[in-house]
């Protein structure tokens, strides 16, 4: 399957097919050009050995697994290493992994020379299905995550669903989250899945209904200006749960981002129905539906959210199915959001 996505004078094709990682040199030019290939310990070194393979000038730069690779200090090592590679603005960078690979990734590409080609290859769920396309780079800094970035859409994004193969149980899970997310916000039909089909048989419909809805919404409003909010349905909460009880820096035990979306996305959904329905969807998936967290905790983080104004946040409610709304709201009402009594 191919899908174009398109943003004003430019635009890039997102491939989804099983095997496609052995296809890039069909997508992209590895010949005429340095090709840096990142990835990170977690991801199975074939996947990058496949890429370099076909690059007449490739090298392979890993970096740790996990949350705590997205900061200054390896975002300031892969850049020298793509210095001492002796890369220019011709050149291409290809990454091969997850969310963590991708998001940084795309901002040494973004801000090396101010800018060189960049191609995504997804090789875990949450980045086939959400954080691969729409442009949207960055490192966190301190315990505010994605605050320092640019956004710099790719050359094209390879999808190849095989690589999910030998992605742990509970991280494949964790993807779906964001699935559920687009279902919730715009795809009936996909949240339908959740609730009466088989997942696993129906994983390569799910992330490419999931894409369609992203790049929709992209399409609309690429810096997120407007419509692009919607995707930050069940973040507002999330960010903060997963701030307290996420795996993210040196943390390596407590909760996955999907995780983190999943508890965030219950309290706004107002229609008590689907709320039971979404409810039932995750439990069916193996995602929590409910957390011990330090909900006072959470409540600091989340007023220091980037997506608030000072005296105001911007949140995202589910009416009904398909559906969403953008409400704005004063940073007093935050409590009442996680069950707290209004400060």
């Amino acid at each position: 399957m191919k899908m174009t996505m398109n943003l004003g004078t430019r635009s890039y094709d997102i491939i989804l097919k099983r095997g496609c990682l052995s296809n890039l040199h069909q997508f992209a030019d590895l010949t005429h050009r340095r090709v840096f290939v990142l990835t990170d310990s977690g991801v199975p070194a074939e996947y990058a050995k496949t890429v370099a393979d076909q690059c007449a000038n490739g090298t392979v730069c890993t970096i740790p697994q996990g949350e705590g690779s997205k900061c200054l200090k390896v975002y300031g090592q892969v850049l020298n290493a793509m210095l001492e590679f002796g890369m220019d603005r011709r050149d291409l960078l290809v990454a091969v992994g997850g969310g963590v690979v991708g998001d940084l990734g795309g901002f040494c590409a973004a801000s090396y020379m101010r800018g060189i080609d960049f191609v995504n290859c997804p090789t875990t769920t949450l980045a086939q299905i959400d954080s691969s396309i729409g442009g949207k780079t960055a490192i966190d800094l301190g315990s505010a995550k994605n605050i320092v970035g640019a956004f710099w859409q790719p050359q094209v994004v390879l999808v190849d669903p095989d690589t999910l193969a030998t992605l742990p149980r509970r991280q494949y899970i964790n993807g779906l989250a964001e699935a559920v997310k687009a279902g919730l916000i715009a795809d009936p039909e996909l949240f339908g899945i959740f609730e009466n089909g088989d997942v696993d048989k129906e994983i390569e419909t799910i992330i490419y209904r999931s894409l369609l809805v992203k790049k929709k919404i992209v399409e609309q409003d690429e810096r997120e200006s407007g419509a692009r909010k919607a995707l930050n349905f069940g973040h507002t909460i999330g960010h903060g749960i997963e701030a307290v009880k996420g795996v993210r820096g040196r943390r390596t035990n407590g909760l996955y981002h999907g995780e983190c979306v999943a508890l965030g996305m219950l309290p706004m959904i107002e229609d008590k129905s689907l709320q039971k329905r979404t409810r039932a969807v995750l439990r069916k998936l193996g995602l929590p539906v409910r957390t011990g967290v330090d909900k006072h905790k959470v409540l600091e983080y989340m007023r220091h959210d980037k997506k608030s104004g000072g005296k105001s946040i911007t949140v995202i409610r589910v009416p009904g199915l398909g559906c969403w709304r953008a409400d704005t709201l004063p940073m007093t009402q935050l409590p009442a959001l996680l069950g707290l009594e209004e400060e």
